[in-house]
């Protein structure tokens, strides 16, 4: 069966914590997202996928990512922010699909209030590795606060430097913190960078996701019709062994926010062995019905192409990873990995 990484998030520097440049160790930090950022009623919350606005804050900050191969859409708001979320899959030695993510947080006026950039899922920054998280991180931060993100790819650099290697944690990850005029600013091997502004800040967070999907509550006897596995409450990843499949969501409360899973399929002469309702037979419906459709439309495209997908459809983040391996002669095999839906701001959809 196909292994399910199960990331634990924690984070990566104290809030608003300043401290000299280098390696520092502390207790075990709180964990994301910020205390009760989401511990609000709706404000007129907004969950329609839609492109970066041209223009402003927002673009200047993903301009840099987009044009390496990134992608990037703002993915919810309400009257006190709007998130934007941009995604990168490096494929690696085997065919399969490692992403790397980064998160920002834009306030009413239109200023970056909070930033992150996780390590990628293949792994932590670790000396001899790409780093990436630097990579993605410099040339965004350049293009809103000029020489942050250059004082951010030294900073990385030299705390990989002073590494030991291996690196050893005797109290918790090690991590470094700095400051400027900006920001304050937290990396660690194990969650990357997290940025948080110094003269803006969002109190309430965008969460909604009504637009997009359902609850785990009503999807879950669907899911079991389908031959998963499921046990919920309190489960929140299932299991469908006749697949080597799994399906896997991020709540808030019931509502589902993500929702992950993936098929294990092959494919001959361009063609899917089994339809998707083989899986589903009562459809997606853990997706709204004003999405449902289109969404299924564009998975079953990739299934038939064997190929991937990263985009919006619908007002819905829809990423399709084809994990590719030959086998013989004329018979492809391909494992998707499909992600609908984008996490909340500080968290990652495990």
């Amino acid at each position: 069966m196909r292994s399910i990484k199960v990331r634990t998030i924690v984070l990566a520097a104290l809030l608003g914590l300043s401290a000299p440049a280098g390696c520092a160790s502390s207790p075990e930090p709180p964990s994301l997202p910020p205390d009760r950022v989401y511990a609000h009623a709706a404000a007129d919350e907004d969950s329609r996928a839609v492109p970066v606005p041209a223009g402003g804050t927002a673009a200047a900050l993903t301009r840099p990512l987009t044009r390496t191969g990134w992608f990037c859409a703002q993915v919810r708001s309400n009257a006190d922010g709007r998130a934007l979320w941009c995604r990168i899959g490096h494929r690696d030695e085997t065919g399969s699909v490692r992403p790397q993510v980064a998160q920002f947080l834009l306030d009413r006026q239109d200023r970056l209030a909070w930033a992150w950039f996780p390590t990628p899922e293949a792994g932590t920054y670790q000396r001899g590795e790409p780093p990436q998280v630097a990579d993605a991180a410099a040339p965004a931060l350049d293009a809103v606060w000029p020489g942050a993100g250059d004082r951010a790819r030294r900073e990385i650099d030299a705390f990989a430097r002073a590494q030991p290697d291996p690196v050893v944690w005797d109290d918790g990850a090690p991590r470094t913190s700095w400051r400027d005029e900006h920001a304050d600013y937290g990396f660690s091997d194990l969650d990357g960078l997290l940025v948080t502004a110094a003269g803006a800040a969002v109190r309430r967070w965008p969460f909604g996701a009504e637009h997009y999907a359902t609850t785990m509550s009503s999807a879950v006897d669907d899911l079991k019709a389908g031959g998963y596995d499921c046990f919920y409450p309190p489960q929140q990843s299932c299991t469908r062994v006749q697949s080597n499949g799994y399906f896997r969501v991020t709540l808030r409360g019931d509502q589902i926010v993500t929702a992950r899973f993936g098929i294990g399929s092959s494919i001959q002469a361009g063609r899917q062995r089994h339809p998707l309702t083989e899986e589903f037979p009562r459809g997606l419906t853990f997706l709204s019905e004003a999405v449902r459709g289109p969404v299924t439309a564009r998975i079953e495209q990739a299934r038939r192409s064997g190929t991937g997908f990263t985009g919006i459809v619908a007002g819905t983040i829809v990423v399709i990873d084809a994990d590719l391996g030959r086998v013989h002669a004329g018979d492809l095999v391909a494992y998707f990995d499909i992600q609908l839906g984008a996490p909340l701001a500080a968290t990652l959809a495990a």
